[in-house]
């Protein structure tokens, strides 16, 4: 923090802001340029109010995560299952609940929290969210692993099936750190925890088994 200056960093993000709808009008669907301009609108409004008002940062947050998600669908022309984008939104509250539940929790008698509005949440409802949340992305997983939407299975095993399991493990693993009040930063969550490393070569394995159909 405090690295690059401040009238730098605005100069940056307001020459990306323009450049990046600019390049995907040209390089991409019309559909994924118009939602990349209405993504860059959501991120604003969520810097300017959006995450001054209880819940709604977390809609908020969460929703950036399921738009980028269809804006790399729709720049690469792959459709997206219904029970991928509830996966994916879902999926996305749990960690983003969680990074609020364990910021509360290390807050918790202390003055001056870096985020005002945790001391408008309590960690009872923050950890109601992320529990909710969690389980409607394995369910929502469940769901998209066994539509075999129309393609017969011929592979060896039902990888796709069987990687419910991997996918699971990974949200009960990430779960411990949410319950401990220690996934306030989840990037180090994921890249350190090492069995939560092998569950993810796991389930990319057993993914990738599913979509050679080996």
């Amino acid at each position: 923090a405090g690295r690059v200056p401040v009238p730098a960093a605005y100069a940056a993000g307001i020459a990306l802001g323009v450049l990046a709808p600019a390049v995907a009008a040209r390089v991409c669907p019309p559909a994924a340029a118009a939602l990349l301009t209405a993504y860059l609108a959501v991120q604003l409004a969520y810097c300017v109010s959006l995450k001054h008002v209880l819940v709604v940062d977390l809609v908020a947050v969460t929703t950036g995560f399921v738009m980028r998600a269809v804006i790399g669908g729709l720049a690469l022309g792959i459709p997206l299952s219904r029970w991928f984008l509830i996966t994916t939104g879902f999926g996305a509250l749990f960690v983003v609940a969680a990074k609020r539940y364990s910021e509360a929790v290390q807050m918790t008698g202390k003055a001056g929290a870096t985020r005002a509005l945790l001391t408008e949440y309590t960690t009872g409802y923050l950890r109601f969210v992320w529990q909710l949340a969690a389980g409607v992305a394995v369910l929502g997983y469940c769901l998209w692993a066994l539509e075999e939407g129309g393609v017969p299975h011929t592979g060896v095993l039902p990888w796709r099936q069987l990687s419910v399991v991997a996918f699971v493990l990974a949200v009960l693993r990430y779960a411990v750190f949410a319950d401990r009040g220690t996934a306030g930063e989840p990037e180090d969550v994921v890249l350190g925890d090492r069995a939560l490393a092998v569950i993810g070569l796991l389930w990319a394995a057993m993914y990738a088994l599913a979509v050679a159909d080996w």
